[in-house]
């Protein structure tokens, strides 16, 4: 009796399985027949009926109306994650993607992260989210200014490593391009030490040392006080793709928790601390959102010289491809961390993490604040 009941079980197991896969692939209500044709031959329709039934009551399944076909919940999702949740292995095209992020060794060590996670995004069709140390030794390349009204200009400072922020400023007034690019100019000597501007007015030497040393100030305290990881987001348009988000509260409701850095640095965080591929489908993601999550998370931890230093996540449906993507997920981090691993030592490039009430100022900050001026 009791083997007759666990031979059961496992039958149940499977039929469940292979309804959330054919849910998967389709995104149409499955039935009896239509689970019957795709694998289960062997088994009649009314006993698929009992086993759906069964499963209906266990909480597994869900049926929209009485005489409709039955869709997977939460919980079956996450079983069928659980038991793929090993899985290894991407497809011959995928492989061919994502071995352009191996071949590359480069110090611009940021824009590498930020180029691999728009692939991962262009690879799996979704959004992609991802954080990451901080990289000690990046300087400030450029200052460049770009007006945008009477009062206001955009201040755009681009690192070494290819860390890119953007501050607006208020002016006084309206400046010309002539005047903008003689105050770049005046970055550039700040800078560098090179070529110091002669041509520049009373007024433009003034807005250039005001600007210089807000930007210079609002950098070196943003780099010194390392406390939160910095969150990297690219993809949002990939959740229109999929016909889950045709209905917009669903689709506001995602991008709420992906709007969240707070929430984005909560679970790469638990994801990074695990070491391990991790998920959170539906009500999984209850305590990291405001509103329902009806969508999942899926998270793998990166590492330089094998230590986890950070992690991505992609964003999407509950009708996942969870086992397609667990494989994609597990190659594309052995790839990025065999490359970040071979960029730092040759480019010998140290790095950090958050620490809480951490200060960090190094000599080469220190003499950007040194006024040349005088």
């Amino acid at each position: 009796m009791v083997t007759s009941r666990a031979s059961k079980r496992a039958r149940e197991h499977k039929v469940l399985l292979g309804l959330v896969e054919l849910y998967i692939e389709t995104g149409i209500p499955v039935g009896s027949n239509t689970l019957k044709e795709s694998g289960f031959r062997h088994l009649s329709s009314a006993t698929l009926r009992n086993y759906f039934a069964n499963l209906e009551e266990q909480g597994y399944l869900t049926q929209q109306h009485a005489s409709g076909g039955r869709i997977p919940t939460d919980l079956a999702y996450r079983m069928y994650a659980d038991e793929h949740r090993d899985h290894v292995g991407v497809s011959f095209t995928d492989e061919e993607l994502l071995q352009v992020l191996a071949r590359e060794e480069t110090p611009e060590i940021t824009a590498y992260l930020e180029k691999a996670a728009e692939q991962l995004s262009s690879i799996t069709h979704a959004p992609v989210f991802l954080c990451a140390p901080r990289f000690d030794h990046d300087f400030i390349q450029h200052l460049k200014l770009v007006g945008l009204d009477s009062q206001r200009c955009l201040c755009i400072l681009v690192t070494d490593f290819g860390v890119i922020k953007t501050e607006v400023l208020r002016t006084p007034k309206s400046l010309s391009n002539f005047s903008l690019k003689r105050i770049e100019g005046y970055f550039y000597w700040r800078l560098t030490g090179h070529d110091k501007p002669e041509e520049l007015t009373e007024e433009e030497e003034f807005l250039a040392q005001e600007f210089y040393n807000e930007m210079i100030v609002r950098y070196i305290v943003g780099y010194s006080n390392f406390s939160d990881e910095e969150i990297f987001r690219t993809g949002f348009s990939q959740l229109l793709t999929y016909p889950d988000f045709n209905d917009v509260a669903a689709l506001a409701n995602s991008l709420a928790l992906f709007e969240n850095p707070h929430s984005m640095r909560l679970l790469l965080r638990e994801c990074s601390k695990a070491n391990a591929l991790k998920f959170w489908i539906g009500d999984d993601l209850a305590s990291y959102s405001t509103v329902h999550p009806n969508c999942s998370v899926i998270a793998v931890p990166y590492h330089i010289s094998h230590k986890a230093v950070g992690a991505f996540g992609v964003l999407g449906p509950l009708r996942m491809p969870y086992r397609q993507l667990f494989g994609i997920l597990r190659r594309f981090s052995e790839i990025i961390s065999e490359a970040l691993t071979k960029s730092v030592y040759k480019f010998e490039i140290t790095y950090r993490q958050p620490q809480r009430q951490s200060y960090r100022l190094e000599k080469s900050e220190r003499i950007l604040l040194e006024d040349k001026s005088q």
